[in-house]
């Protein structure tokens, strides 16, 4: 098969015509065959629009990020603005100067939010806590057995990219999604992977839904199609979505199509300096390679689709650019590790630090929205910082590590626990630092040494409507109050 030139959308009054070549025509003559099929009524609006649109650029959500989810241009110029996202028509993209969350950006499950740590500001090492929900997860026995890829890890320790692409290539597709049912309705494109010979996909929230692009409820786009190795492009359905890790699952009909699933590796396991593969569709050049390796993990960075942070991703330097959102980070074994998040740029473009959301994170909101069609996350309703031996000596800290807490909720689990946050705010060692709060030293009979910890305990352990101690210094001494857990709400401060 001939290989399929690159967009051209950048050319004023140029009309890109996708998978034309796979169709066995030139752009030109395919444009004409979908000319007749719409006035025909032999081919859709969507399936129209589908054959002809190019590709301009989204910005991101907040002031330094950007998403590398690609929208396509309407065969009307047209333009859709909101007040966190802009889904513009251009005829030649421009890259701002921005931190990237490549919005190719990361993963889910049911939350607990105890802590700043990760983010409800945007300062300090406050975080955000996830956690599974027995009661949700517990219930998929039949879907664990869906999800259960044919492909087996590669044999061998070494890396090779080649023989990754070649073998997980086939189970890596294109995402197009359509908002609106009209010739100008606005189309975006990313990626995805096959996780089961059943039929699901796991891809970004951001691909298949406007989450990120104004505050409130997200809304899923209208029409999906996937469009495989060989081209050919098959309808496909949502199943379900994670705003808070930006986690999105759709399914197709096994029967449309081969399906070529891609087995799930361990996050946790990760280690940096191993080596990675992504591999996606970057400005709608469909399954492209980009290798590197493994910069650091446990990373806590902002989400374009939620006031909460994401936790623990997985930063890389493999080149991440728009349109590789929702798609497969590697190792060296073939198994997904991620899925192709964010970047940090000043370009636009990738620079070397991207992330990808720990599949372990996606894996239990693809379980969950595949049992109940949606994620439960617990909520404390606390923010909280890193408590440092430096700093404990120095204001006579009983204790050397925790997490100190900065903010308590009105009417959250901790205001009524009666959890108190400091007020005290100073510098120190050249940072911000709010002393007085309770320390919170252990969670559920885990230890907490770092606000970190706080959001892998709850992440790990714990569920909506779980009552659990917490340990914390108040005072000089230690005490113990029991927190029933609430279901995340959707603004932190509400």
């Amino acid at each position: 098969m001939a290989p399929r030139p690159p967009p051209r959308g950048e050319r004023s009054g140029e009309i890109v015509t996708r998978g034309s070549q796979a169709r066995g025509g030139s752009g030109t003559l395919a444009r004409l065959k979908a000319d007749f099929a719409l006035k025909t009524g032999r081919a859709s609006r969507a399936d129209y629009l589908t054959r002809t649109c190019p590709f301009p650029v989204k910005t991101g959500k907040r002031p330094r990020l950007q998403a590398f989810f690609c929208p396509k241009r309407p065969s009307a110029p047209t333009s859709r603005t909101h007040a966190a996202t802009v889904r513009s028509v251009r005829e030649r993209p421009v890259f701002l100067a921005i931190v990237a969350i490549v919005a190719a950006v990361i993963g889910g499950i049911s939350v607990l939010v105890v802590g700043k740590a990760a983010g409800w500001l945007n300062t300090g090492t406050r975080k955000t806590v996830v956690v599974q929900t027995p009661a949700v997860a517990q219930a998929v026995a039949t879907p664990r057995a869906a999800l259960a890829p044919t492909a087996k890890p590669l044999s061998g320790s070494s890396f090779d990219p080649s023989r990754i692409y070649t073998t997980r290539s086939p189970g890596v597709v294109t995402i197009y999604a359509l908002y609106g049912n009209s010739l100008s309705a606005q189309e975006g494109q990313g990626s995805g992977f096959v996780v089961s010979p059943k039929g699901y996909i796991l891809t970004n929230s951001h691909v298949i839904t406007n989450a990120g692009d104004a505050p409130g409820k997200a809304t899923a786009a209208d029409k999906l199609y996937v469009e495989f190795q060989d081209r050919d492009r098959i309808p496909a359905k949502i199943v379900g979505w994670d705003i808070y890790d930006d986690v999105g699952l759709i399914k197709v009909n096994p029967a449309d199509h081969r399906l070529d699933a891609v087995p799930l590796g361990n996050s946790a396991q990760v280690q940096v300096g191993q080596p990675v593969a992504a591999i996606g569709s970057p400005f709608g050049n469909v399954n492209s390679l980009s290798v590197g390796v493994v910069s650091a993990t446990e990373r806590s960075i902002d989400s374009l689709t939620s006031q909460y942070s994401l936790i623990d991703a997985i930063q890389t330097d493999a080149a991440i650019n728009h349109g590789n959102s929702g798609g497969p980070l590697f190792d060296a074994r073939g198994r997904v590790i991620g899925i192709n998040a964010q970047i940090r740029s000043d370009s636009g473009s990738a620079e070397g630090v991207g992330f990808a959301v720990p599949i372990d994170s996606a894996r239990r909101s693809m379980t969950q929205l595949i049992a109940a069609r949606r994620v439960s996350y617990a909520y404390v309703g606390i923010e909280t910082e890193d408590l440092i031996p430096t700093i404990a000596r120095r204001l006579h800290y009983p204790v050397l590590h925790g997490a100190v807490v900065t903010k308590v909720n009105p009417n959250s689990p901790g205001a009524q626990a009666g959890l108190r946050a400091g007020t005290d705010k100073q510098e120190l060692l050249g940072a911000p630092f709010i002393s007085g709060g309770d320390v919170i030293v252990a969670i559920a009979d885990h230890p907490v040494g770092s606000a970190e910890d706080v959001v892998r305990v709850v992440t790990e352990q714990l569920s909506p409507g779980q009552s659990v101690p917490i340990t914390f210094i108040r005072g000089g001494r230690r005490h113990q109050v029991t927190i029933k857990l609430a279901e995340r709400p959707a603004n932190p401060g509400g």
